[in-house]
């Protein structure tokens, strides 16, 4: 007994100096993004942003269409307005472009989305559709606050505006810090769809981070479309572990120990 001991204390010292490198190392904070696998109307809208914006260079093979019924569309309507890469509802969501070219043109072929979320977080994907910049200095002509030197070009830049990078005397990007971070100057060079601007030039940008948080709640769904029944049989599970297991193997404890006390 004294010798486990003394084997679990080891171990807890050797693990406290990585747990520590850990901790320094840390992470980039993100602002927190409000997630509900509840809100059909934002799953469904969410959803339209998905296929018409990203599949067109992104996959998400472990989704099928199909599935999108679950979040309150008939499957007409998923034909109708949703698929545009294939006629066969049960289909998996493949990408319009061919992988070849698109490793190609960007440089390296787009990741499948399927899992993206829970790789990433939500956090990280709503701050990273919010980040993007124009940039002369990249081929794409775009940057992105969250994703330095990223590859890909701003797919909703009609709907969120230009945000652009203030340029030195030598045309390089201007670092400014907020907070310990060091991020590009920006300034808004217009305003898109889903943002106004005031009277007094100030940019409101609420309609696109709305917009933003659709497509993000959708990936969040679509890397576990299950999970609410999930956690809802969860939550019937436990009922009966208390309500009915819980009561028989009391009076069972004292059915064999009643001989004991």
């Amino acid at each position: 007994m004294k010798k486990t001991f003394k084997n679990w204390v080891a171990a807890l010292l050797l693990a406290a100096p990585m747990g520590f490198a850990a901790a320094a190392g840390g992470h980039a904070e993100y602002e927190k993004v409000e997630i509900n696998l509840r809100d059909q109307a934002s799953l469904q809208r969410g959803a339209q942003i998905f296929t018409n914006y990203c599949l067109s260079c992104h996959s998400a093979s472990g989704m099928r269409y199909n599935r999108l019924q679950d979040i309150g569309l008939s499957e007409d309507e998923i034909k109708k307005n949703l698929m545009f890469t294939t006629d066969k509802v049960g289909d998996v969501m493949h990408s319009a472009m061919n992988p070849k070219d698109a490793a190609k043109w960007f440089g390296a072929e787009p990741p499948d989305l399927t899992l993206i979320a829970r790789s990433r977080g939500a956090d990280y994907l709503y701050a990273y559709m919010r980040g993007f910049y124009k940039d002369p200095t990249r081929p794409s002509g775009w940057n992105n606050t969250v994703f330095d030197k990223v590859g890909m070009p701003h797919p909703l830049w009609e709907h969120q505006g230009v945000q652009a990078v203030e340029l030195d005397a030598k045309g390089q990007p201007v670092w400014i810090e907020e907070n310990g971070v060091k991020k590009p100057k920006l300034y808004w060079e217009s305003t898109g769809l889903q943002t106004r601007k005031l009277p007094n030039g100030k940019v409101i940008t609420k309609e696109y981070d709305d917009y933003a948080r659709d497509l993000v709640n959708y990936l969040v769904y679509m890397g576990e479309p299950a999970q609410e029944n999930r956690k809802r049989i969860g939550y019937w599970v436990l009922i009966f572990l208390m309500a009915v297991m819980l009561p028989l193997a009391y009076f069972l404890k004292k059915e064999y120990w009643k001989d004991v006390h």
